[in-house]
């Protein structure tokens, strides 16, 4: 019994920490409409401030504290104003979830400038001696969670019902447009909202520092860990973001003492999914239910744009004759083995710009289909002996079932809700790469993979792998050039200018969803197939959950429904820090700001811009333009 107790009182510790994060998701979600991903990395922001205060300018816990928290909320206000607020009015909604996870990359890649890769932590608050309560210790530094959690939670509480400020945030959450007639400056209260975020994040940040240490990649995290809290809570509702962080916190605790750590994330993500398929709203979610505020936006949709067919051929040709003279041109030491790298990821972005840019379906898992192809082409080949073709054809088969299992799942899910299941999908893949020792290889990686042999020729050159995987790019890329001229084509496009249309004009929405989803994962397993045959060795990392954000920053950067504007933008992102090694450090910075300015600044991405300029591209008119909208029904507390 008293083992049961000691992990529940962890349990409730680690509940209070996804519960604070979780009041930070809810709050900018019910005033702004936006699911911001980056609310993790105000808590490791916050933290290194705090270090930085307390430990190199030694100043006291209080003044310490009290700077870290006005840093945080400064940088925040600063970026948010010129970022997520004028987005909130310029893009849709899975954009701007977009645009939070660049800002979470450019905030990760700040922490990695201005800290290091090494891990920090700060004393406790009370002494390194436990609490000792009826026989179970409790961490000193617990109590102040848990004091903060509980402080916090009255605190809002008591500003959002008996103030004045609180009530305009309030009104700003039920309808945005009233709020505005009846003189309420919504954009002050919407940064308002932010700052608050930043503020919960910070002090979060700055309690847990001393029980958990702080890196720069400990941001997407506690933003994963935030978001799956408040998603089983409920995402309009501060109750349920409580008491979500709490369930979750002791459920992952009670999995991971009596079974593994691998169950224990395990757990938590097929709960997630539960919740999402059975409950979107949230299990503790309670009250009335309120259509929420609809947005009227002319850039919601952007249009997609279509070749003019003779240039279409004249730049592919021109395009095709480079990348197949690159091996002839003086290079750098290695750069062959990034020109198959740019290619690989390639067809990876391709899939996603099926899915995203032109069927309208936001996804964050095309990672896991990534991990789930590299890895059952590598085991295959290198446990049981298969031939590597028939390895991929295997993995490629395993990835579609995956998908539309997923697909079929998810079917009813719109917006941040589906974006949430497909991330959910990707960690519960990565959490099983690294869980899977025997299997796996666990966080070392999968070693022995064997050389790509088709028939008798085997590709054991960096020469020759670029050639192969180039004649594979070309190939897909006509065969979906056509493909998306065709009816499914236009069925794509037109499910992603509006589903009730299309559904109303008798279209099987549901089943194009479903062919949407597994032809992304089929181009996502071949390229996991292929990462692991040119390296020859497959680890975790090399397919985590951060690659999905990668190859949406890919896409974003080079164009989306272009099909070979990605190219560019994997090019961009994948050869740049090879050529500028020195600047490595750099390299998250970059895309999390390269992310932000593309959505802000340049949604039809570099190639399209550049394309359009020149004349060679013309929109469809054809495709209705709807209201954008908050997709979806919430329960407001």
């Amino acid at each position: 019994m008293s083992t049961f107790l000691q992990i529940l009182i962890g349990g409730l510790l680690q509940g209070s920490v996804f519960a604070m994060i979780a009041l930070g998701f809810s709050l900018v979600y019910r005033v702004t409409g936006i699911v911001n991903l980056s609310q993790g990395a105000f808590c490791v922001l916050g933290a290194m401030a705090m270090y930085f205060l307390q430990t190199v300018l030694d100043l006291p816990v209080p003044l310490a504290l009290a700077g870290a928290a006005l840093v945080t909320v400064g940088v925040v206000v600063l970026l948010g104003s010129f970022t997520l607020l004028p987005a909130i009015s310029t893009l849709p909604p899975s954009s701007t979830l977009m645009l939070t996870a660049g800002l979470l990359i450019f905030f990760e890649g700040l922490v990695l400038v201005l800290w290091g890769s090494q891990p920090y932590a700060m004393p406790p608050f009370s002494g390194e001696a436990p609490v000792v309560v009826a026989g179970l210790r409790v961490p000193s530094q617990g109590l102040w969670v848990l004091g903060t959690c509980v402080v916090m939670t009255g605190v809002l509480w008591y500003l959002l019902q008996r103030t004045r400020t609180g009530r305009a945030l309030r009104a700003c959450a039920e309808n945005g447009t009233a709020a505005r007639l009846m003189g309420i400056d919504v954009p002050r209260m919407m940064l308002l909202s932010l700052a608050i975020a930043a503020l919960i994040g910070a002090v979060t940040g700055v309690m847990i520092a001393p029980i958990a240490s702080m890196q720069f990649d400990t941001a997407s995290f506690y933003t994963t860990f935030g978001f799956i809290a408040v998603a089983i809570g409920g995402i309009g509702s501060f109750v349920g973001a409580v008491a979500g962080g709490l369930v979750l916190g002791v459920a992952t605790q009670l999995a991971a003492g009596y079974l593994s750590e691998i169950f224990s994330t395990t757990l938590a993500l097929v709960l997630l999914l539960a919740v999402l398929v059975l409950r979107p709203s949230g299990m503790f979610s309670v009250g009335r239910p309120q259509r929420t505020d609809v947005r009227v936006d002319q850039h919601a949709h952007r249009s997609l744009v279509r070749f003019d067919s003779a240039a279409s051929v004249t730049l592919g040709l021109m395009l095709l004759a480079l990348l197949a003279a690159a091996p002839f041109l003086p290079l750098p030491p290695g750069m062959m083995e990034s020109l198959s790298i740019t290619l690989i990821v390639f067809i990876a972005v391709l899939g996603l710009d099926v899915l995203m840019g032109f069927a309208g379906q936001v996804s964050l898992g095309q990672s896991g289909f990534m991990a789930i192809g590299g890895y059952a082409a590598a085991i295959l080949s290198a446990t049981y002996g298969w031939s590597p073709i028939f390895s991929i054809l295997a993995a490629l088969l395993l990835s579609g079932i995956c998908a539309m299992v997923l697909a079929l799942v998810t079917m009813q899910l719109r917006g941040h809700y589906l974006a949430l299941a497909t991330l959910a999908f990707a960690l519960l893949i990565d959490s099983l790469a690294i869980g899977l020792v025997d299997l796996t290889g666990g966080p070392s990686g999968f070693v022995g993979i064997p050389i790509l042999e088709v028939g008798p020729l085997a590709f054991d050159t960096p020469q020759r792998m670029y050639y192969l995987v180039l004649a594979a790019v070309v190939l897909l890329v006509l065969l979906l050039a056509g493909g998306l001229r065709s009816g499914f084509g236009r069925a794509l496009m037109s499910v992603r200018a509006d589903q009730s249309a299309s559904a109303a004009l008798g279209m099987r929405v549901g089943h194009i969803k479903v062919t949407a989803m597994v032809l992304s994962a089929l181009l996502g397993s071949l390229a996991g197939s292929l990462y692991a045959f040119q390296f020859q060795f497959l680890s975790p990392d090399m397919v985590s959950t951060m690659r999905s954000f990668q190859l949406i920053a890919m896409l974003v950067l080079g164009g989306e429904a272009t099909l070979v504007g990605g190219l560019l933008g994997v090019a961009m992102l994948t050869l740049l820090p090879t050529l500028f090694q020195p600047l490595a450090t750099y390299r998250l910075l970059a895309e999390g700001a390269l992310l932000v300015l593309a959505f802000r600044f340049l949604p039809e991405g570099i190639y399209g811009r550049l394309v359009m300029l020149a004349g060679w591209m013309r929109p469809i008119s054809s495709l209705p333009r709807p209201l954008a909208t908050r997709e979806t029904t919430e329960t407001r507390v």
